[in-house]
Formats: structure tokens, C-alpha cells, sequence
């Protein structure tokens, strides 16, 4: 009598039905790591696995690994190497993978919320739950809350034409771009340039406005370079719109394109997994690791030994060389920095200010590995001007460059002073960062609770603090919403 009133536990379901609900793909590898701690069931072997795996979960993380597709798109030597690099412990390179995608996208926090910060030149913008939120400097209609707004000093979310699910967002010096869950991408902004993807370029596009001529090419990505945008579509296709005079847009020519134009060489190597612009040039990850680059040669930003122009995409040799599979890749105003499937960081570009963190100010015509922090495992690289962050997967944020403002976040450096080598933003180690962000002169990051810290200039309200014009120090931004519409800064400390 007594068994048939006992609830069911975990130890009743078949180990088939277990391992279908673990390996759903809608568990972290933390909510991973919590099971197998909390429950024998998924401590154990069982005998149902080769003794490789000590669990249920740490075969459940296998396959899951198995399955991500960064994972899946690396050859045999090179998953044995990502395995290897994470002590040959399957939940933590589920972690390492999980963390990239989300640091590049959208990060889901402990408390449920989706989040995505992107600070531009003097604004910065957040996703919270497919809304979009604005503040900082309203440059040619950039914050997207219409012509009569020239400033917000607190984040207030942007109204689009229809209700929209905003799950990517980009940021330049005076456009945006906008993808929604759908697949339909948005942009408003200073659109002389033809960088917004619209013909009418006689006034500055102040509210989210569709890209009609992207109309049945669903995408899932955004990239907003200084006069030029570049749109990844779902099925791995690169659109590139605006100024070209460098060749930028990857066409093989200098034309500008006043509406978004597929990148005919790309479509016919590869699926494109990611994508970044800097002020005058571009790059693409393809899905086999192969990072391309194309447009202005300055400062050796392409990563090809020499300053000449690439009119279209052209292929890093010393990657391929050595068998190094890109993941993600960050251009910033001079420099450039990249992520391996190791974990490893590569940057190259001018070395001003220390901006490469290899201890100098030597510029690197090629990618050179940071060797000063290789024992740690990267998630997200982030590069603006002459600054750069590394966000490594135990949550700790390394910067090194320029202080700029204090928009490196060392309160006991001096707003102007020079960090040549990795340094750990130690205010910062109570915290758990997911994601990181940084505009000419302030930082914001997000972490894995939800919270937000920015740092460096105010002047302009970037930072959403209506009080401050400067943050040495990282500031939490505290955020009310007010009838689930606005968020509003309570306070900055």
C-alpha cells in the first residue's frame, strides 16, 4: 500500500527518457553540474556507458556537445584538442561552447531575463526580453525615439512599427540595425551613406524603419560599420549595404550599394556563422573555421602581412596554415582581435596604447596568439578604440589598451594611462560576466544574474546615469520597470 502511495522519483523514469529530457538542449551546463549534484541519478553510470563517462550527465554533456554546431564543424584532431583544453571534462567544454554563442548574442540570465547590451560611439543599447531600450546621445536619430529626441539620459525602449521580438541588435557611430525573431531586420539612423539599406537619403531615419528590400530573406545577425552594414541571413548568406569606397562591402568594386546586395564570392564557399565590421573594413566566419576579411588594409587590420585594400573577401592564410578554427572575431577602430575553438585569443593590428596586449605598442601585420593569457579559456573578444576586452569562461573580464575615460574599468589607473599587458578587472571578480561591450570611451557588461556595470565617460548619458559624467569605477545601472514599458536608472552606485 505504502509503495503505491510513493511519488515517483527521478530513479523510476527509464534512462532513456532521461537522457531525452537532458540532452533537450534547453539545459546549461550549469543546470548540468547542479543534477549531478543534486540527485544519484545522474551521479552515477549505471553501467549504461563506457567508462569514459562518469554519469549520466557527463555523457548527456557529450552529446550535447556532440550536437552544438560549433562543435559538430570541428575535424577529429580538433574536438580531441577543445576536449583536451578543458581538462578532458565534457561539462566544461559544453560550458565553454554555450558561453560563446551567448556572449556574441543573447545571454540568458539566473533570473530568466534575455539580455543583449551594445554600446555605439556615444549610446548604448540593450535588448531585455525582445524590447529594445536606448540612451546616451541621439546622433541623426541613432537611439530610434524620433526627430524631437536628442538625448536620453536614462534607457527607454524604442517603439517599432508593428510588435516586434528584437533578438539582435548593432551599433555604429550614427546607425543601428535591428533583427527581430522573425527574421526581419530594422535600422534607423544617418542614411546619406545608404547604410541603413533605404533609398531615401535625404533625412536621417529617426524611428526603427523595415529593410523592404530584405523582405523573404529571414536573417539572424547584424553588423553596423562606420558608413556600411553588413546582415547575415538564416541560411548562412552575407548583404552588405552603404559607402564602399574601400571596398568594404566585399563586391569586388568601390560602388556604393544603396539597398543590401548578397556577397557572391562568400555564398559560394560557405555557410557564414558570424560577422563583424570595423569603421572601413569587414569580416565573415565561415562554418569550417575560415575567417575572411575585405575592405581597408589600414593598420594591417585585414590580418594579411600588408595595407592594400581587399575589394572582396579574402581568406587568413596563418590561420589556415596552423589549422586554427576562428569562432568569433571583433574589429575594432585600429586592431583586431579573435577567438579559436581552444579558447585561445589572436590580435593584430596597430599596437597603440597597448591595444594588442602583447606588452608593447608594436603594431602585428598578422595574428599573433596572447600568450599572456592562454592558460584561461576565452568566450568573448571585444576591440573599439585602442582597448580591448578578453571575457574568460569562469566569468572574469580581462582589459588591457587604452584607459580612455576610464572605460577600461582599473580605478587606480589614471584616465589617460596605458595597460599594455592582460590585466583582470578586479572590482569586477564578485561577479560573474557574461557579456561585454564597449564604445569609444565607456563599458558596459552584463552578467549571468542580469545585473549591468558600466564604466568610463557619461558625458553624453551612455551609461544611462542622469547624475554622473564619468565612472572610474564600474556603476551598477539599476533598471525599474515602470507597467512593464520603461526601464529607468534608480541610482549609480
Amino acid at each position: 500500500m505504502g509503495d503505491r502511495l510513493r511519488a515517483p522519483s527521478m530513479e523510476d523514469l527509464p534512462s532513456h527518457l532521461v537522457l531525452d529530457i537532458l540532452i533537450s538542449g534547453r539545459l546549461s551546463a550549469v543546470d548540468l553540474a547542479c543534477l549531478e549534484l543534486t540527485s544519484r541519478t545522474f551521479r552515477e553510470n549505471h553501467g549504461l556507458f563506457s567508462k569514459e563517462f562518469r554519469s549520466f550527465v557527463d555523457f548527456a554533456a557529450f552529446r550535447l556537445c556532440q550536437l552544438h554546431p560549433v562543435y559538430a564543424s570541428l575535424h577529429f584532431n580538433a574536438q580531441k584538442e577543445a576536449l583536451n583544453r578543458c581538462n578532458g571534462n565534457w561539462k566544461r567544454l559544453l560550458r565553454f561552447l554555450q558561453s560563446v554563442e551567448k556572449s556574441s548574442d543573447v545571454v540568458e540570465t539566473s533570473a530568466g531575463n534575455q539580455m543583449q547590451i551594445r554600446c555605439g560611439r556615444y549610446h548604448t543599447l540593450l535588448i531585455k526580453d525582445s524590447e529594445v531600450y536606448s540612451c546616451g546621445s541621439s546622433l541623426c536619430g541613432v537611439l530610434g525615439h524620433g526627430p524631437e529626441t536628442t538625448q536620453c539620459v536614462a534607457f527607454t525602449c524604442i517603439n517599432f512599427p508593428t510588435p516586434s521580438q528584437v533578438v539582435h541588435v548593432s551599433a555604429s557611430h550614427n546607425h543601428a540595425a535591428f533583427v527581430t525573431q522573425s527574421g526581419e531586420v530594422f535600422t534607423c539612423g544617418d542614411n546619406s551613406s545608404f547604410c541603413c539599406g533605404h533609398r531615401d537619403t535625404n533625412r536621417p531615419i529617426f524611428r526603427p524603419r523595415l529593410v523592404e528590400s530584405l523582405k523573404g530573406i529571414p536573417c539572424e545577425k547584424v553588423a553596423a560599420g562606420l558608413s556600411f552594414t553588413m546582415f547575415l541571413s538564416r541560411q548562412g548568406h552575407v548583404y552588405t549595404c552603404g559607402t564602399n569606397a574601400h571596398g568594404q562591402l566585399g563586391h569586388g568594386d568601390t560602388l556604393d550599394r544603396p539597398t543590401p546586395k548578397i556577397v557572391q564570392l562568400l555564398e559560394h564557399l560557405g555557410s557564414v556563422v558570424h560577422i563583424a565590421a570595423g569603421p572601413s573594413y569587414a569580416f565573415a566566419v565561415c562554418k569550417d573555421g575560415t575567417l575572411f576579411s575585405f575592405g581597408s588594409g589600414t593598420n594591417f587590420c585585414l590580418g594579411h602581412g600588408e595595407q592594400h585594400n581587399e575589394l572582396q573577401p579574402r581568406a587568413l592564410q596563418s590561420f589556415r596554415r596552423k589549422g586554427i578554427h576562428v569562432v568569433r572575431v571583433s574589429a575594432g577602430d585600429e586592431h583586431v582581435v579573435a577567438l579559436d575553438s581552444c579558447g585561445y585569443v589572436y590580435t593584430w593590428g596597430k599596437g597603440y596604447c597597448g591595444a594588442l596586449g602583447h606588452g608593447d605598442e608594436t603594431d602585428r601585420t598578422t595574428p599573433e596568439l596572447l600568450s599572456s593569457i592562454q592558460s584561461h579559456l576565452a568566450v568573448q573578444v571585444c576591440a573599439s578604440k585602442r582597448k580591448t576586452f578578453v571575457l574568460v569562461d569562469d566569468g572574469s573580464l580581462y582589459g588591457f589598451g587604452w584607459m580612455g575615460f576610464g572605460s577600461l574599468g582599473f580605478p587606480d589607473r589614471g584616465v589617460s594611462d596605458k595597460i599594455l599587458w592582460p590585466r583582470v578587472l578586479d572590482c569586477l571578480r564578485n561577479h560573474h560576466i557574461s557579456q561585454v561591450s564597449t564604445g569609444l570611451y565607456h563599458s558596459v557588461v552584463v552578467t549571468n544574474q542580469g545585473q549591468m556595470f558600466g564604466f568610463g565617460d557619461n558625458e553624453r548619458a551612455q551609461l544611462g546615469h542622469d547624475s554622473l559624467r564619468g565612472c572610474l569605477k564600474p556603476t551598477e545601472i539599476f533598471l525599474q520597470e515602470i507597467d512593464g514599458i520603461d526601464l529607468v536608472p534608480e541610482s549609480a552606485e
